[in-house]
């Protein structure tokens, strides 16, 4: 029995919004709902001007017997620039200082929302990239990894200070701590990545570089490419970072553990973002 356009624009909708960056070819939707191509490609019409007026994403259409309809994940500039300065207000919050000047994250990293916003963000700024893997270190950095994998639809691999019998052989290296000089190890399973992946380095906090800079070097050991870094805030680091070329959602100015107060702002994401992210909102 045919589907009415009502219950196939709800399911196409549902259906595209979780294969993000899968091209899904026109026959395979008139087939599911025994309709013909050109009722499809109506259908698909109607969700691709939502998409645009709602800022949802962009619903791209690619040409040829071997084409389809591929749904890309974006957020506007509007969006983000409200998203970031609503961070920077919560971490402004000096009930987060921590004894020894450390800030309190867990609970935005813990929240499905906030993560989801997150991933939108960061999946926005490499939607023309050729990004094959999403990298973190345990433990704080996988939500947002995963956050992000799931907009770029890619696997993300998590690397580890320690080994874990569950990954198997593992390749390690040594790297040199960006905030206390101390040279630590990292490593990584040797089945994570392919020789030539595209990597993107994601982690919820940065200050020095060192641990961003233990992962590219990793990278470099996989015969795998970086594609670039993103990081949820950046703190203020007296010397220079191990890493120039990254994204910050939020940077965050030395915490006065005496006054107890935090400063925290947007960091150089929408700057770095401006032209592409003005794109998508007109």
């Amino acid at each position: 029995m045919k589907t009415r356009r009502s219950d196939r624009l709800i399911d196409m909708t549902r259906y595209l919004l979780e294969r993000p960056h899968t091209l899904v070819p026109l026959t395979f939707f008139s087939q599911r709902y025994e309709s013909a191509k050109s009722s499809i490609s109506e259908d698909l019409a109607i969700i691709r001007r939502t998409f645009a007026q709602r800022h949802t994403g962009i619903l791209e259409t690619v040409p040829g017997a071997a084409g389809g309809v591929r749904y890309i994940p974006v957020i506007a500039e509007a969006e983000a620039k409200d998203f970031i300065q609503n961070m920077a207000t919560r971490l402004s919050d000096s009930e987060r200082l921590l004894p020894g000047g450390y800030v309190y994250l867990t609970d935005l990293l813990g929240t499905p929302e906030i993560l989801r916003q997150i991933g939108r963000l960061i999946a926005t700024q490499y939607i023309d990239s050729s990004v094959d893997a999403v990298m973190t270190v345990a433990t704080k950095g996988i939500p947002i990894a995963q956050s992000v994998s799931q907009y770029l639809n890619v696997p993300f691999v998590i690397v580890r200070r320690d080994s874990k019998i569950t990954e198997g052989s593992t390749v390690s290296v040594n790297y040199v701590s960006g905030s206390s000089d101390r040279v630590e190890k990292m490593e990584l399973s040797k089945r994570s990545l392919k020789p030539g992946s595209g990597v993107l380095i994601v982690d919820d906090f940065m200050k020095g570089g060192g641990t961003v800079n233990g992962m590219k070097s990793l990278i470099e050991e996989f015969d795998a490419k970086l594609v670039g870094v993103s990081v949820f805030a950046e703190g203020s680091f007296d010397g220079d970072r191990m890493i120039d070329d990254y994204t910050s959602l939020l940077q965050m100015d030395p915490v006065d553990a005496k006054a107890k107060t935090i400063n925290a702002k947007p960091g150089n994401y929408l700057d770095v973002n401006a032209e592409l992210l003005n794109g998508l909102e007109n």
